[in-house]
């Protein structure tokens, strides 16, 4: 689609390096994803508040929370989860390049969908975060009580079920919550986060 009569003021904006040196950090994205139920959000809240303690400024962007607001009008279909995170991606790169510590959590089911996330929030910013953990934990778990719904078919295109999850490749950091403590896995992750946003 042609957008036409807009005029963007982008070249005339400070720029990143100017809104870093004020917030002392490095604008970035973690971009967290993963099933159900693998430990995302808790691992953002965990780690949102240890980055608060070490003075550095973030914020979460929660797959619930902007489908409970932002995105209220889309549904699960792959072209609804496909626009679902392209503008969840979109707000994560203006808070990046304003200097903002971004700690995304969707669980961004296939490899295209979290390449357009790279291509969006930019190479500079992105990175790729998978929680891991199996289909049978996160059943286990059922902290929101999705699994119990979807084995009785009350939810369609559930991921890992009845809607597929892609596995990745080489993602810049895995973090395996089935095998270690809620407390190690967020000491790995803020760990690698400082190395990234401290100037």
């Amino acid at each position: 689609m042609t957008v036409n009569n807009i005029h963007p003021i982008s070249s005339s904006l400070l720029k990143s390096k100017d809104k870093e040196t004020l917030l002392g950090q490095k604008g970035n994205v973690f971009w967290m994803y993963g099933l159900s139920g693998s430990g995302k959000s808790t691992l953002a809240i965990q780690v949102e508040r240890d980055l608060h303690q070490s003075k550095l400024h973030s914020i979460i962007l929660d797959g619930d929370n902007l489908r409970n607001s932002l995105n209220k009008d889309l549904g699960f279909t792959d072209k609804d989860r496909e626009e679902n995170l392209r503008r969840a991606c979109e707000v994560a790169k203006m808070l990046a390049v304003n200097g903002l510590v971004v700690i995304a959590s969707f669980i961004t089911p296939r490899r295209k969908f979290r390449e357009s996330a790279r291509e969006i929030i930019g190479k500079e910013f992105f990175n790729e975060v998978f929680v891991k953990a199996s289909y049978k934990k996160c059943k286990e778990r059922d902290v929101k009580g999705l699994y119990a719904k979807a084995e009785k078919g009350e939810i369609n295109q559930f991921t890992g079920k009845s809607s597929e999850f892609e596995e990745p490749i080489a993602p810049w950091l895995t973090i395996e919550t089935e095998l270690e403590t809620p407390e190690a896995s967020a000491k790995k992750l803020l760990d690698a986060i400082l190395e990234k946003v401290k100037p």
